[in-house]
C-alpha cells in the first residue's frame, strides 16, 4: 500500500509529554533525597544575599499591583530589570515566584521549591528533545537526568546562581522547537515552535545561556545547510577557467522558518536584553579587570573528573588564586563519557559519520569552557551545562545504535585508569576513597549484570538507573556548594526591628563572603547590617544592595562591591569622618543651612561587633536629586572636618 507525498500521518505525541512528566518527577524525587540528606542544599551565597530577597520584593510588588521593574529598598540594586538575573520579564519566573510565595515556607524551602520547579522543566525539555531524536524511553530518561542533575547545574545553577538555572531550564525546549522549525514535514506555521522558548531562555536571566542559544542556532543552521535537505537556492559563482559560471547549490530554505522563529523569540524578549545593554554601559562590570577572564576556566588536567568527580587539581578561583578543587562541576554520572568511549572502541568511523555535527558541537563547547572569556563575560566554566547536555545526546546516540553497549564494563576500566594516577600523584582530595569505592561498587554490579544477564528485558534501564545512583552518591559524599559561603540568615530578617522602615540607611560592613560565612559566624547574622540585598525582606530602605553589574551612579560613586559592601579603605575613612558629622549637622541646622535640612536626623548606630549603620530620614526614594544631595553632603562635611 503506497501513500502520496501529500498524505500526512498523524502521530500521537501525548506519550512523549507523559514521559516528560515522568522524567521531571524522577528529578523531583532526586532533589527530595538531597533535601533529606541536607535541608540547606539549595540555600547558598547569592541565593541568600541576592536572589531570594529580590524575589520577596517581586512578590510584594505583584501583591501591591505593581510590575517589579524597580525596587525602592536598594539604591545599588534598584533596577531589577537591568540586573537581568531576576528574570523580570519572564512570565514563568514571575508566575513561579507569585505561587511559591503564597505558601508559608522558610527561606531554604522557598529556594528549594524555586530550584526544583525549574529542574523539573529542564528534565522535561531534555526528555522531549531526546524523544524527537527517536531515542528509546529509557535512553531519553538518561538524557534528562544528565541534563538536569549534572554537577554544574546542582552545584551552581540550582543552589547559587539561580539565573543560570532559570534560563538554561528552557534551552532544551528551545533546541526542541528549533529542530521542529527545521522539519519540512511539518506545517508552514512551524516557525512558531521556537519563539516562546527562545523568549523564555533570553528572559531567564543569564547572559551565558543567551550565548549558548546563539551558538546553538548557528550550529543548527550550518547543519541544515550542509545536510542538503529541502528546496535548493542557487547561486552563480565564477568559473576559474573563464567559461560558463558554475552553479553552487545551498539549502537555505529550511533554515528560514527557524531563523524567523528565533527572531520572534528575541523580539518578544527585547525589553530584557535592551534593559541589560543600557544598564551595563559605564558600569564596573564593563571595566572589570583582565584577571577576571582567567578565573574559573576548566583546566585540562581536570577532565578525568568526568569519570571520577573527586579528582582534585588546581583551579583558578574568584580571587585568581590557584587552589585545589574537586571536579564536581564535571559530574554527569560517568555513564555518558563511558558510553561514548565504548562506542568509539566499537566502531569509530561509523559513529563519526553518523553524529559528526554533534561531536563538533561537543568539542566547540568544551573548548569554550577551557579558554578565557572576553568583554563583560567571565568564568568560562559556565559553558558546562551545555557541554553536559550535548555529551548526554552523543552518548544516547551510541546507546541507541548499540543497545547492548558494554557501558558498565567501560566504566570499570575507566575507573581503574583514572584511579591509578590519582593515587600515585595524590589527586584524590578529601573525598577520594569514599567516592571511588562506591563508584566501583555501582560499576561492577552493572558490569556483572551485562556479563551474566545480557538478554534481560530491563537492560535498557541500566544507564538511567546507574546515572541516578552515581550522581546521588556524588552529592551525598562531596559537598555541593563547591566552597562558596553559606550564611546563617534567620526568618527574623522579615522584621524591620531594630531599624526604621521610614529611614534610608548606608550599612558599612566588611566583605560578607569572608566575615559572615557560617564557619566564621555560626550564630544568626544580618539583623542590623543587612548584607547584600537582605534589606528587601523587611522593606527597609538601604543604599547597599547586591549587584554583579555595579551600574554607573551610586554604585561607582561609593565604590560598592558586588556583595553590597563599600570598598574597605573608603569605609574606614568614612567611619572616622562621619563620627563628627552629627555635631556638624546640628550646628548647620541651628544656623539655618537649608541644604542640610533633609539630613538632620543622621545617626550612628554601633552594634556589639563594632559595625556601623548610618541612617537619614525623609529621603527614601532612590532618585537623582537625593543621590546628588548625598554626594554633596558627604563631600562638604569631609572638607569641613579636614
Amino acid at each position: 500500500m503506497s501513500f502520496s507525498a501529500s498524505v500526512k500521518i498523524r502521530v500521537n505525541h501525548w506519550p512523549n509529554f507523559f514521559g516528560a512528566i515522568v522524567a521531571g518527577l524522577i528529578v523531583v524525587g532526586f532533589c527530595l533525597l538531597l533535601l533529606w540528606h541536607d535541608p540547606l542544599v539549595f540555600w547558598n551565597d547569592d541565593y541568600q544575599l541576592s536572589i531570594l530577597p529580590a524575589f520577596a520584593d517581586v512578590a510584594r510588588s505583584w501583591n501591591e499591583g505593581h510590575f517589579p521593574l524597580l525596587s525602592p529598598y536598594s539604591w545599588v540594586c534598584s533596577n531589577l530589570a537591568g540586573e537581568f538575573q531576576y528574570g523580570t520579564f519572564s512570565i514563568f519566573i514571575n508566575a513561579a515566584v507569585i505561587f511559591i510565595w503564597k505558601f508559608p515556607l522558610t527561606f531554604p524551602q522557598q529556594a528549594a521549591a524555586l530550584s526544583i520547579t525549574h529542574l523539573f522543566v529542564l528534565a522535561a525539555g531534555a526528555f522531549l528533545l531526546a524523544r524527537d531524536r527517536k531515542f528509546s524511553f529509557p535512553v531519553s530518561i538518561f538524557v534528562a537526568l544528565v541534563a538536569a542533575l549534572n554537577g554544574w547545574i546542582i552545584c551552581w545553577g540550582a543552589s547559587d546562581w539561580f539565573g543560570a538555572l532559570g534560563a538554561f531550564a528552557w534551552l532544551p525546549w528551545a533546541w526542541w522547537g528549533l529542530e521542529r522549525a527545521l522539519d519540512r514535514q511539518r506545517s508552514r506555521w512551524r516557525f512558531l515552535w521556537p519563539a516562546p522558548f527562545v523568549y523564555l531562555v533570553v528572559t531567564g536571566g543569564f547572559p551565558y545561556t543567551v550565548l549558548m542559544l546563539v551558538l546553538l542556532i548557528a550550529w543548527l543552521a550550518c547543519r541544515a545547510v550542509a545536510s542538503r535537505e529541502g528546496g535548493p537556492i542557487k547561486f552563480a559563482t565564477a568559473n576559474p577557467s573563464g567559461g560558463v559560471p558554475l552553479v553552487e547549490t545551498k539549502n537555505l530554505t529550511p533554515v528560514l522558518p527557524m531563523m524567523i522563529g528565533a527572531a520572534l523569540g528575541f523580539g518578544m524578549s527585547a525589553p530584557a536584553w535592551l534593559a541589560i545593554f543600557d544598564y551595563v554601559h559605564g558600569s564596573a562590570r564593563e571595566m572589570q579587570p583582565a584577571d577576571a577572564h582567567w578565573q574559573w576556566i576548566v583546566p585540562w588536567r581536570a577532565l578525568p573528573g568526568l569519570i571520577l568527580p573527586c579528582w582534585t587539581v588546581k583551579w583558578v578561583d574568584f580571587s585568581t588564586h590557584y587552589l585545589p578543587h574537586t571536579a564536581t562541576e564535571l559530574a554527569g554520572g560517568a555513564a555518558a563519557p563511558a558510553a561514548l568511549i565504548a562506542g568509539f572502541i566499537w566502531r569509530p568511523r561509523m559513529l563519526i559519520r553518523r553524529m559528526k555535527w554533534e561531536l563538533i558541537l561537543l568539542l566547540v563547547v568544551l573548548l569554550l569552557a577551557m579558554i578565557p572569556t572576553a568583554g563583560v563575560f567571565r568564568w568560562s566554566f559556565r559553558w558546562l551545562p551545555l557541554f553536559h547536555l550535548v555529551l548526554a545526546i552523543c552518548a544516547a546516540e551510541v546507546l541507541n545504535v548499540r543497545p547492548n553497549s558494554p557501558t558498565g564494563s567501560t566504566i570499570v576500566l575507566a575507573l581503574i585508569v583514572v584511579t591509578i594516577p590519582m593515587s600515585i600523584f595524590g589527586l584524590a582530595g578529601n573525598y577520594g576513597p569514599t567516592v571511588t569505592w562506591i563508584y566501583f561498587q555501582i560499576a561492577v554490579v552493572w558490569a556483572l549484570y551485562e556479563l551474566f544477564l545480557p538478554r534481560m528485558r530491563f537492560r535498557d534501564w541500566a544507564p538511567p538507573v546507574a546515572t541516578f545512583a552515581i550522581l546521588l552518591t556524588t552529592y551525598f559524599c562531596i559537598p555541593s556548594n563547591c566552597g562558596v559561603p553559606k550564611y546563617n540568615l534567620s526568618q527574623e530578617l522579615l522584621n524591620s526591628a531594630p531599624l526604621d522602615p521610614h529611614r534610608l540607611y548606608l550599612s558599612v560592613y566588611p566583605p560578607a563572603e569572608s566575615t559572615y560565612r557560617i564557619e566564621n559566624k555560626p550564630a544568626s547574622v544580618g539583623q542590623l547590617v543587612r548584607p547584600g540585598s537582605t534589606s528587601m525582606w523587611a522593606g527597609l530602605h538601604f543604599l547597599n544592595g547586591y549587584s554583579p553589574i555595579l551600574p554607573a551612579g551610586i554604585a561607582r560613586e561609593f565604590d560598592f562591591r558586588i556583595h553590597g559592601e563599600i570598598n574597605s579603605h573608603e569605609a574606614v575613612s568614612m567611619v572616622s569622618l562621619l563620627r563628627g558629622i552629627r555635631d556638624l549637622i546640628r550646628r548647620s541646622v541651628r544656623i539655618g543651612n537649608s541644604s542640610l535640612q533633609p539630613w538632620k536626623a543622621l545617626s550612628i548606630i554601633e552594634s556589639a561587633r563594632g559595625w556601623r549603620v548610618f541612617a537619614q530620614s525623609r529621603r527614601s526614594i532612590p532618585d537623582r536629586a537625593s543621590t546628588l544631595l548625598w554626594r554633596q553632603f558627604l563631600k562638604s562635611m569631609i572638607r569641613e572636618i579636614m
